[in-house]
């Protein structure tokens, strides 16, 4: 049954009401809540019982057949919405508005908040390292601008994209933008790659916030960025009703300020994630990444994805680290203090915009505890920091918040003794109510010698005295007794003393829970007053905390501070890859990489294996920690600084856009080489193997010598293609390098060490031997080798019957297939298939 085919006439007046909320929420899944339980009705009934495995039902609607129905309850709702919401739907939750008790007829509902994957702002169900990052696009003639924001920490930025769909796809994959909202008058093809071909949500809106939320934008003068963030707080604020008044005030992001990278360059290093596995284990934040708190551990990604090109912003960094080195007792006593520090960022937009509980509020109050002791050692250091120490909201938390508090704030529990009077008091009438019912039943047995009555308690029928069937005979008409429940072995009674006295305690629970709850809202109002002062805060402690990661990263992996020169020189001794050297089962050969102002291009030759990615990525590596702030794994390194890095190295096809191996390599070749500066890096690793032999050696030969002429930047490009290495002959600032192997006894040993000129030969049939070929098929491969060398023509194919076992068995003219193919084992008795099977063995052995 459908939604559009119902005659809404004929529905009963709550099912009348959920009709009319969903219309307003078409494209959500509305969980609409019906006393203890969120239920999903027709298409989105049959879609989340399919999506969560939960049982399909129905329910009686005012219609002939029930309609579809499944629920979940509102208590545990969280996994569920976690679900639906990480596979790409959004969630409209539908609350009670009013008190069923205090109303008549239908009980007013209406949508509270959307749920998307881009808005959420549960701790739960986030990555603590990762922000959350929701965007809009705005297409202008000449540039797209690109707003994005995490809801989840309050930050908000906005930058301008040259007009290039590719540039747009990289920043957003980049920022690993989770939801992305965009203008109807987007090409649709950008809308069919970011929804089908990467699964990022995609929400057509044409419509702006012209009111409310100026102070985010009120210091920026650019009417296009403006317009992109009214663009985006549409969104957030009416269509996911969101209340986001702890957003900061917007950062225009100046891409000229950073070291710029796209998503191949990102991706090729492995800065975030492994390319086999994509996890974070073994990638550069992981090995980098020792911070104690989550705040910390997204400063140092943003610090990763945007390395600096300001050389005193980077010099300040590396005092800092070298200072923390220095006062190695104060950092590990500031590393203590910080893993007691919670994720004040994400609780911040908790008290806002999520439901903030009192667990959430003790977090807040365990943080602002150790602020004291935090910023006393942040002043011994001498760093410059806008720590506050809160001491007002943390003075107001210590008195007013209970230690354990429940999950939910109707339990009752929140609020310490001392803090109300009144919730004092109530509390003393609810125990002196509680210890007069508790004696009650002793001094009820003496008066009426009943030795068996009980008072005990149910929610239904409240508090009562129990007789046992054999004792009723004794009842005496003057203790009082009211009939109140019948047993089949016993019979419930109440008194006027237990009735005055139960109302009076269970007024006083149902005071408590109530003012209890109004005293958190309360509490709740003063933190938002002190929202922006402790975002402040959070800010300052996910640097300080960032940096102690990078002095601890540099004491734990050898790393030393780089010098930066405006020279255009590179000189490293003895640069290591730091992610290999760590994962590394044997000792790491450490290698220079010297590149003076008259060198501009290193040619690397070598045998595969032998370690020529690994150098490339190394020095790509060395030089993004060196411009983030880190110290770098190498002796010593005196490096320029440069503002971009280009990388093509490894191959794949794009099977998803159906682009080749060598299509995807010329179309990364063209990125590096039309945007690249004579102050950026290129890595291009074996270009143009994608393509037959002499066309690859020839285009490589020629984006060899445009870098060479046109652009003049540092380049590595190692080749198998030796006839590239005469090219330093050609070119004063090209200079050939190679990886050293011994060759001895027809095996070869990768020595993995840089050595000046070229390499005379691949090595390639070495290292099919060293995976194992089949003999015959290595023996094969050098006489094709040697009559290449010797520019002897080769006999055509079908000329020669070469047949290769992989288990180095050959077997002439297949003589054993051609046996093999005239048996019909349809037709065969067992005996004529056993002997069959014997000559074939004998053929075999022959």
């Amino acid at each position: 049954m459908k939604r559009s085919e119902v005659d809404r006439s004929l529905l009963s007046p709550m099912m009348k009401q959920y009709m009319e909320i969903k219309d307003q929420y078409e494209e959500e899944i509305l969980f609409f809540r019906l006393g203890d339980f969120y239920e999903l009705f027709f298409e989105d009934g049959i879609l989340v019982s399919r999506e969560l495995e939960l049982t399909l039902t129905g329910k009686n609607a005012g219609l002939k057949e029930r309609v579809p129905m499944c629920g979940v309850p509102f208590h545990s709702v969280k996994p569920y919405l976690e679900k639906l919401v990480n596979k790409g739907y959004k969630v409209a939750i539908c609350e009670q508005l009013e008190d069923p008790k205090n109303t008549k007829g239908t009980v007013k509902r209406g949508v509270v908040q959307v749920v998307s994957k881009g808005t959420l702002v549960d701790l739960e169900f986030l990555k603590e390292y990762d922000n959350n990052y929701i965007g809009s696009v705005l297409d202008f003639k000449t540039k797209y601008i690109l707003t994005y924001a995490d809801v989840s920490t309050g930050d908000i930025y906005s930058c301008n994209i040259v007009k290039n769909e590719d540039k747009l796809l990289s920043e957003i994959l980049n920022l690993n933008l989770k939801e992305v909202i965009l203008a109807d008058n987007v090409d649709a093809s950008l809308i069919d790659l970011l929804k089908n071909r990467y699964q990022i949500g995609v929400t057509i809106n044409s419509e702006y916030l012209e009111k409310g939320y100026e102070y985010i934008y009120e210091d920026v003068k650019d009417i296009y960025f403006i317009s992109g963030i009214k663009h985006l707080l549409y969104y957030l604020v009416i269509k996911e009703l969101k209340d986001v008044t702890h957003l900061n005030k917007v950062k225009i992001v100046s891409k000229e300020e950073y070291l710029n990278m796209d998503i191949h360059t990102i991706r090729n290093l492995e800065l975030f994630e492994t390319l086999r596995l994509h996890e974070r284990a073994n990638s550069l934040i992981w090995l980098l990444d020792h911070c104690k708190t989550a705040m910390g551990s997204r400063k140092l990604k943003q610090w990763m994805q945007n390395p600096l090109k300001d050389k005193e912003l980077i010099e300040q960094r590396y005092n800092q680290i070298e200072t923390l080195n220095n006062e190695f007792i104060i950092k590990e006593e500031l590393r203590n203090d910080l893993f007691e520090v919670y994720d004040l960022e994400r609780l911040c937009a908790k008290v806002i915009c999520g439901n903030l509980n009192a667990r959430d509020v003790i977090q807040i109050r365990n943080s602002l505890r150790v602020l004291p002791s935090i910023i006393s050692k942040v002043e011994q250091l001498g760093f410059k920091l806008d720590i506050a120490n809160h001491k007002v909201l943390a003075s107001l938390l210590e008195q007013a918040i209970n230690d354990n508090p429940p999950l939910t704030l109707k339990e009752g529990f929140l609020i310490k003794e001392g803090y109300n009077q009144e919730l004092d008091e109530l509390r003393s009438i609810c125990s002196g109510g509680k210890e007069f019912i508790s004696s009650l039943e002793a001094s009820e047995r003496e008066r009426t010698g009943i030795k068996t009555l009980k008072v005990g308690y149910n929610k239904v029928f409240g508090y009562y005295i129990e007789i046992s069937k054999g004792a009723l005979k004794d009842i005496d008409e003057s203790w009082g007794f009211e009939r109140r429940q019948t047993l089949a072995n016993a019979e419930r009674f109440i008194t006027p003393l237990l009735k005055e006295k139960e109302a009076l305690v269970l007024n006083a629970e149902e005071k408590i829970i109530d003012l209890e709850y109004n005293l958190f809202m309360e509490i709740k109002e003063e933190i938002k007053k002190c929202i922006f002062d402790l975002k402040t805060t959070a800010e300052e402690i996910s640097k300080l905390d960032a940096i102690i990661s990078l002095s601890v990263a540099s004491e734990a992996y050898n790393l030393v501070r780089p010098v930066l020169n405006e020279e255009h020189m590179i000189k490293i001794k003895d640069g290591r890859h730091p992610v290999v050297e760590k994962v590394s089962k044997v000792e790491y050969i450490a290698n220079d990489c010297v590149m003076d102002s008259s060198i501009d291009t290193l040619l690397i030759t070598g045998p595969n294996m032998s370690g020529k990615s690994t150098y490339m990525r190394q020095l790509a590596i060395i030089i993004i920690m060196a411009q983030m702030g880190s110290f770098v794994p190498a002796k010593s390194a005196n490096l320029p600084i440069f503002d971009a890095i280009f990388t093509r190295i490894g191959a794949s096809d794009d099977l998803v856009s159906g682009e080749s191996t060598f299509m995807v390599e010329m179309l990364e070749a063209r990125n590096a080489i039309v945007n690249a500066t004579e102050n950026s890096l290129i890595l291009f690793d074996e270009l143009g193997r994608g393509t037959a032999t002499y066309d690859g050696m020839s285009i490589a030969e020629a984006i060899l010598e445009y870098i060479s002429k046109n652009i003049k930047c540092k380049t590595l490009f190692s080749t198998h293609y030796h006839e590239l290495t005469s090219l330093d002959q050609k070119f004063t600032n090209i200079k050939n390098v190679h990886v050293e192997a011994i060759e001895e006894n027809k095996t070869i040993t990768f020595l993995h060490k840089i050595k000046n000129g070229a390499v005379d030969k691949s090595y390639g049939i070495h290292v099919a031997a060293l995976a194992k070929m089949p003999e015959s098929l290595i023996k094969r491969a050098e006489e094709i080798l040697s009559d290449y060398e010797g520019g002897q023509k080769r006999k055509s194919i079908k000329q020669e019957q070469i047949i290769f076992d992989l288990d180095e068995k050959p077997i002439e003219k297949n003589i054993l297939k051609e046996e093999l193919d005239k048996i019909d084992p349809l037709v065969m008795t067992p005996m004529e298939a056993i002997n069959k099977l014997y000559e074939l063995k004998k053929l075999n052995e022959e």
